[in-house]
């Protein structure tokens, strides 16, 4: 039997977020003004896809360089290798969406192929950019435990280890509100999953009972600890666990 779909707010029916038009869209240098005059320290270029604004990304990147300030890619990879080289001196971080790490599921569900994305993240990360992989678990679509299995031993052998696997949990919204959120079961055993093929951080998203903490590989103790988007607690000092002294790979200034 499927899981209720929950009563979800009014705005995620609405899919404002991703969905929304473009009214106004500020000059880069006032997004760069914006942010400094805001106190952050960085720039995040998400919601919707930043490489459909390819050229106004790269100018504020530029900008926010100059200014002293990070960039953080949030995409789902689909750029070809030149404007990525074009991109990636200004690029500190990016999280790209691998979607499914089957080829008919990504042509059914996003009219797209799975290659190209995986060529942006490998090279991505050749690129110096810190790289962090997500995979949204989409119920009937991509909780395939096999298909998951195949996709972090991929990651360990190609991307290592240290590079960061986030498990997000759907919601039924937009062209898919006949579905039903992902269940926290499967969230867990796809986090097992990719624990056991040897990646050190893995993480589950949109689930606010599951820890999201940053744990020490060796000694196993919490050097970041987090609630949502606010960090309670971080122990570690100069990219190092503040506990045995084990590097913790990262971007930590």
């Amino acid at each position: 039997m499927q899981p209720a779909v929950p009563q979800l707010p009014e705005l995620y029916h609405k899919s404002t977020v991703s969905q929304r038009h473009r009214d106004h869209q500020p000059a880069a240098r006032k997004v760069v003004e914006e942010a400094k005059r805001e106190g952050c320290s960085s720039i995040a270029y998400t919601y919707s896809e930043p490489i459909v604004w390819y050229e106004y990304v790269l100018e504020t990147c530029k900008l926010a360089k100059k200014a002293g300030l990070k960039n953080i890619w949030v995409t789902a990879g689909y750029i070809n290798e030149a404007p990525l080289k074009e991109l990636a001196p200004y690029m500190d971080a990016a999280n790209i969406n691998l979607k499914s790490f089957k080829n008919e599921i990504y042509l059914r569900l996003n009219s797209a192929t799975l290659q190209p994305v995986m060529d942006t993240i490998t090279n991505a990360l050749k690129l110096g950019i810190w790289v962090e992989v997500t995979n949204l678990i989409i119920p009937t679509w991509t909780d395939d435990y096999e298909m998951i299995r195949k996709m972090c031993a991929w990651h360990k052998e190609n991307l290592g280890a240290d590079v960061p696997l986030h498990f997000l949990r759907f919601f039924p919204l937009y062209k898919l509100e006949n579905l039903y959120p992902t269940p926290t079961d499967a969230l867990r055993r796809a986090q097992t999953i990719a624990h056991d093929e040897g990646i050190k951080y893995v993480y589950v998203g949109n689930v606010a009972e599951i820890d999201s903490s940053t744990y020490c590989p060796a000694c196993k103790k919490p050097v970041v600890v987090r609630d949502g988007y606010t960090i309670k607690k971080n122990a570690i000092n100069k990219g190092k666990c503040g506990y045995c002294g084990t590097v913790i790979k990262g971007i930590w200034t």
